[in-house]
């Protein structure tokens, strides 16, 4: 009876629901603080907060959720609901309330009957007669708005005591505030210009956008081509290469009058007590030629409601309940206030005087609600291709414009045909009874049953390998014969047999007879990855074996220091130093064209053209390559005797000589490997690639796996095409390893 009472007694279990966000700065104060309000008055549950970086939060609720690993909650901008809805991620919580309409009608219009009207938390409907139907009003919404989100004008005082009203005046504006015409020091107007994010504005007031009135994407036409025109000299009178970080650090050393951006510029600005600048925030100026508002996108940041959070199945009623009871709490008049105060957070529904909070709020009710449709993360890439060749001067607006409707074309292009998988079946299952007979045939023949002992010596290495080398390699292969809508991990999956290989290989997206796309093309591609991997395994041998004959000398002086600070290129990470030489290379800030400067040469547009961009790349891991090879000749040089070397020398042999016919054959043996795993690393080589010319120009300096990257995730997640360019190289590696195993006249890998 004792151990009943004490069990009546027992305090009931707490429950626990888990929050991810990527809120930063005062954003993440006041988050952590009203959360630690909330479970004060409630001390029996526990809200667990967990940073996740914005750019990795959304691919990890899409890999997390569907398989029961996720949070029960999370906050993300409403962009991706399409998706998420679709396949289930998140679960809608019921109708829409009063402070939600406020959200909504200010980021969109909310009759289901218009094309134009994306519904920011309301899931679309998807029909082959009608591509852009959605659900009415009164269905339940896809998660709970908390903040809106979009660009504004930060304008320093001190050099614009009155922000532009109109795009004539920001371009007179920004012409006189550059301090010289040729080389500038100061500017008057800076931002991404090769951002389709932050160009979306002048694209809007310019009357166009990515979407026509019937919801089809149509980025070519005139609206567009004079909105491309306006960026074009707009940027002109801008700093070279800009982005976002080179943005931020001129408008805090006062060297930028003015820069669009978002409320999360605000954490970013120096205070006014550490150097910063005296700022002020004004919507975007009105475009002169139309009339109509530079007008941005507008997100809702939004607290979703995952599908399923503990084991495989939802989380507990109580869970729920407490999520759904945070939510409101959130929501609540008092925390709204308290995000919008020292959040400083947008919320519609709050009003404060706050200058700066206001000046985004009147941003907002100009706003274009971001669209969720999948159609719309499709443009980014053609969009953002088109403004770095318009920005460089490469192309004019209606080249710009024709081409990043080209790219759009090709990137979401119909889904292959599903194929009948019952041959490509039959053909497996006799395949891998060929194998096994195969097999059987080599342990019978090797008497392998009278060796087990010794083959478990080797089994946890075997099985290390088989789960980590060999079982990721055939799903990837596998995946390779679908096609994947939706998310990878919870999407349709159709299988398409070896579609994608004949569109690679035969060049149905990028063919090589069309000038404008000839670049992404996958033999021009595969051209420029050889070339790549011959020009620095050239390098990585010849700088490497010249030091490694240099520090060998005895009359060298310091040569263990030499040797330990030669190697340091080698150890630093190669992304760190990636990003270093990237910065060296910058058109207007880089240390390369400063030392250019000195010697009276003009500076170098690094990535403007194929030579310099390729020649960029090609330093930058050089650089990272030679310790290598010196460091293995080195090793290869300590078993060399000298008294070789001396009998030629008596024997008159010159030095090139002694090099060539005696030092250069025993080194062989050891070079030869090094050389055979230096270009597999090379021809693998993605960080250097993706992180300094970032295949610009026009992705002409890709290689096979930059291309395989860039199809995976940012041309429409075709994780299927991706898949099947990660085999291809599968195999021209595999190629490549037995031509230099058989010019090295022996097997060494």
């Amino acid at each position: 009876m004792s151990l009943l009472l004490l069990l009546l007694a027992a305090p009931a279990e707490a429950t626990e629901i888990t929050l991810w966000h990527a809120w930063r700065g005062e954003e993440r104060t006041v988050l952590e603080a009203v959360t630690a309000d909330y479970q004060a008055a409630h001390p029996g549950d526990h809200i667990e907060l967990v940073f996740v970086p914005y750019e990795s939060l959304a691919s990890k609720v899409e890999a997390a959720v569907p398989r029961g690993n996720g949070p029960d909650l999370f906050i993300f901008a409403h962009e991706k609901l399409s998706d998420w809805a679709s396949n289930g991620v998140v679960l809608p919580v019921g109708p829409l309330a009063e402070t939600d309409r406020l959200h909504l009608a200010l980021a969109g219009p909310l009759r289901p009957d218009d094309p134009a009207g994306w519904r920011p938390l309301g899931k679309p409907v998807y029909q082959s007669d009608s591509p852009n139907l959605f659900i009415p009003e009164d269905h339940d919404a896809y998660g709970w708005p908390l903040a809106t989100k979009c660009l504004a004008l930060f304008y320093n005082r001190a050099l614009v005591p009155t922000p532009p009203a109109t795009t004539d005046d920001l371009l007179a504006l920004a012409a006189s505030l550059r301090d010289d015409p040729i080389h500038p020091t100061r500017w008057g107007f800076a931002w991404e210009a090769t951002s389709a994010y932050q160009n979306a504005p002048w694209m809007h007031g310019f009357g166009g956008g990515v979407f026509d009135a019937d919801a089809q994407v149509r980025i070519d036409r005139a609206e567009n081509r004079a909105a491309f025109d306006f960026i074009q000299q707009l940027s002109a009178l801008g700093p070279a290469e800009t982005s976002g970080s080179l943005v931020t650090q001129l408008f805090n050393e006062g060297k930028v009058a003015m820069v669009p951006n978002g409320p999360w510029f605000l954490g970013e600005i120096e205070p006014k007590e550490r150097g910063g600048p005296d700022f002020a925030v004004a919507p975007l100026p009105t475009v002169s030629s139309t009339g109509l508002k530079a007008a941005p996108y507008m997100t809702l940041e939004v607290l979703f409601l995952a599908r399923a959070s503990h084991g495989n199945n939802p989380g507990t009623p109580e869970q729920e309940a407490l999520a759904r009871d945070y939510a409101a709490y959130l929501q609540s008049t008092e925390v709204a206030r308290r995000r919008a105060i020292e959040g400083r957070q947008i919320v519609p529904h709050v009003v404060i005087d706050d200058p700066v909070l206001t000046a985004f709020q009147t941003a907002s009710e100009s706003a274009v609600a971001m669209p969720t449709i999948p159609a719309m993360a499709q443009t980014w890439e053609p969009l953002a291709r088109a403004f770095r060749r318009l920005v460089r001067g490469a192309a004019t607006p209606e080249q710009a414009a024709a081409e990043a409707q080209t790219t759009w074309t090709i990137v979401s292009r119909p889904e292959a045909p599903t194929v009948d998988g019952r041959p490509y079946a039959a053909v497996l299952a006799a395949g891998l009874l060929a194998a096994a007979g195969w097999l059987i045939h080599k342990a019978y023949s090797l008497r392998v049953w009278r060796h087990w002992r010794e083959y478990l010596w080797i089994a946890p290495g075997g099985l290390a390998v088989a789960l980590l080398v060999i079982a990721p390699f055939l799903v990837g292969a596998s995946v390779s014969l679908f096609e994947v809508a939706g998310s990878a991990s919870d999407g349709t999956w159709r299988f398409i047999g070896f579609q994608h290989f004949l569109d690679i290989l035969l060049d149905r997206d990028f063919p090589l007879s069309d000038p404008s796309t000839r670049a992404l093309s996958f033999w021009y591609t595969l051209a420029v990855t050889i070339v790549w991997t011959v020009a620095n395994v050239v390098l990585h041998v010849g700088i490497g074996v010249f030091l490694a004959m240099m520090l060998r000398e005895p009359w060298v002086k310091l040569r263990g220091f030499f040797r330990a600070a030669l190697i340091l290129p080698w150890a630093i990470p190669n992304y760190i130093t990636a990003l270093a030489w990237k910065s060296m290379f910058h058109q207007q800030f880089g240390a390369i064209n400063a030392v250019l400067a000195l010697l009276g040469i003009p500076p170098v547009s690094w990535f403007a053209s194929w030579s310099t961009a390729f020649a960029a790349n090609v330093a930058t891991n050089t650089w990272l390559g030679f310790p290598f090879m010196m460091v293995v000749t080195l090793g290869a040089l300590q078993s060399i005797p000298r008294e070789v070397e001396e009998a030629a020398e008596m024997d008159g042999a010159s030095g090139w000589q002694r090099f060539r016919l005696v030092t250069l054959p025993m080194l062989k043996p050891a070079l030869l490997p090094a050389v055979i795993l230096g270009s597999v690393w090379t021809f693998n080589m993605f960080n250097v690639i993706y992180l300094v010319s970032g295949g610009e120009p026009d992705g002409s300096t890709d290689i096979l796996v930059s291309q395989a990257y860039r199809w995976a995730f940012t041309r429409g997640h075709r994780y299927g095409y991706g898949a099947a360019y990660a085999v291809i190289i599968f195999g021209v590696m595999l190629v490549q390893s037995r031509v230099l195993n058989r010019l090295a006249g022996k097997k060494v890998v």
